[in-house]
């Protein structure tokens, strides 16, 4: 008997042994191509040499520093490049070692900043239906995913959510995509007002919607009026890159492709591509300023934050991904990736989008193609599709709840940067086998 505490105790999950380039093996000698990167985590694979060594001669150094007394070289040298690649203003970067404890520190971040502006008055932060921003109860409480707020509703800070800019099910008959991108955003101008303008401190967003959607990328526009709108009330725009950040979309910093600037970012994830777990939170000049030139200290830390390996790890990791021009394959291979899945899935009955960008693509399954009906959740079809993939040999991320958080499913995939020509057909293959016994 497993003395693990794990995700599921309704089965037994095989062990991991060893990973080579896109695979995973475990203990019996089966490969499985990771066409998810886990949770879009292995951006890299599985045994990339150069994070291997930089995780080794670091801990052969110095493994760990407490950040109440030290600042490490690995952490300089990361936030410096992380400083010079970010979107234009945001300058400053505070080490967490994951996606929720990134939000976590940015939704305290926009509080302090206002408090210390002296403006405790604004407390309110938006965000969106159907997002996903982490599962700490600050950043559970931002997301917009019922099924996993449910259980704990109870003790989540209440927050405004708006609609999310999904195309495929909310854009109306003879609605360009400007104009339902612009429409939707407008809900921001109307809830900031619902709640007063001097009581709203941020709003936060995912550039393309992960987990919850399934790679949902905002409209042409849409970002733009969002900016807009958080300029004329002074809110914050907080941009969530945990999953869709570092590469992942063809661009290090997913907001690039909507060229909106952002006053915080969080970035997790591919940051460490699964080598250590490490995030971040970074903030514009202005926001750090206000800090410094009040109190001078952050009120918010964890034990492990700017852990020295860690940052040693992701520092690799951006190093290769810029070195090596790994985000501009991913456009190449996300491009063919995208085009396969169209080619062997663009007219099945029960696949009704096929949508994302860069390495980051979902599906979205129906009963029915040309009225969009979703499967009866009770069939928990996203369920059936991740078992068989995973019998095939297929690491994927299907999820339900898409619609609504009950209604709707779809599967994620985020494979390595590293993928090949063969292995996106290899991928495909092994979703057709999914397909058939889920959806049929």
């Amino acid at each position: 008997m497993s003395h693990v505490f794990p995700r599921s105790m309704k089965t037994a999950p095989p062990i991991a042994v060893a990973g080579d380039g896109c695979y995973i093996i475990d203990s019996t000698g089966k490969r499985y191509l990771d066409g998810s990167g886990g949770a879009a985590v292995s951006c890299l694979g599985h045994d990339h040499p150069a994070v291997i060594e930089a995780v080794r001669s670091q801990i052969g150094k110095l493994a760990f520093a407490h950040t109440g007394f030290f600042t490490s070289e690995p952490a300089e040298s990361l936030a410096s490049l992380l400083a010079a690649e970010a979107p234009e203003g945001i300058d400053h970067v505070y080490f967490v070692s994951g996606g929720s404890e990134a939000v976590e520190a940015a939704i305290k971040l926009a509080r302090q900043y206002f408090v210390e502006r002296g403006m405790p008055e604004r407390k309110h932060l938006i965000a969106r239906r159907q997002s996903y921003h982490g599962n700490t109860l600050g950043a559970l409480a931002a997301g917009g995913n019922e099924w996993r707020r449910q259980a704990f509703a109870p003790l989540l800070v209440e927050t405004s959510h708006i609609a999310p800019c999904y195309a495929y099910r909310e854009m109306r008959d003879g609605e360009s995509e400007r104009g339902f991108g612009e429409r939707v955003a407008d809900e921001l101008e109307t809830e900031i007002q619902r709640l007063g303008p001097d009581n709203v401190m941020a709003f936060v967003a995912e550039p393309v919607v992960g987990a919850t959607l399934g790679a949902v990328p905002a409209t042409q526009g849409y970002f733009a009026r969002i900016r807009e709108i958080c300029d004329r009330h002074g809110v914050l725009l907080i941009l969530d890159e945990v999953m869709c950040g570092m590469g992942r979309t063809g661009y290090l910093f997913a907001s690039e492709a909507d060229d909106v600037r952002p006053d915080i970012v969080t970035i997790a994830k591919g940051l460490g591509a699964g080598y250590q777990p490490v995030g971040a939170m970074l903030c514009s000049d202005e926001i750090y300023r206000t800090i410094e030139s009040g109190s001078g200290m952050f009120q918010h830390g964890h034990t492990y934050l700017g852990h020295p390996t860690a940052c040693a790890a992701a520092l690799a990791v951006v190093t290769t991904l810029l070195d090596e021009q790994l985000i501009g394959r991913v456009r190449v291979q996300g491009a063919k990736l995208k085009a396969a899945l169209d080619d062997r899935f663009g007219a099945h009955p029960h696949i009704g989008d096929i949508r994302g960008r860069g390495l980051f693509l979902g599906m979205e399954f129906v009963a029915d193609r040309a009225s969009k009906t979703p499967f009866d959740p009770a069939e928990a079809r996203h369920r059936a599709f991740k078992t068989a993939a995973f019998e095939a040999g297929l690491v994927c991320y299907p999820m339900g709840g898409t619609i609504d958080g009950r209604q709707g499913d779809h599967v994620l995939l985020a494979p390595p940067f590293i993928i090949s020509d063969s292995q996106i057909d290899e991928i495909c293959d092994k979703l057709s086998v999914a397909v058939h016994a889920a959806l049929a």
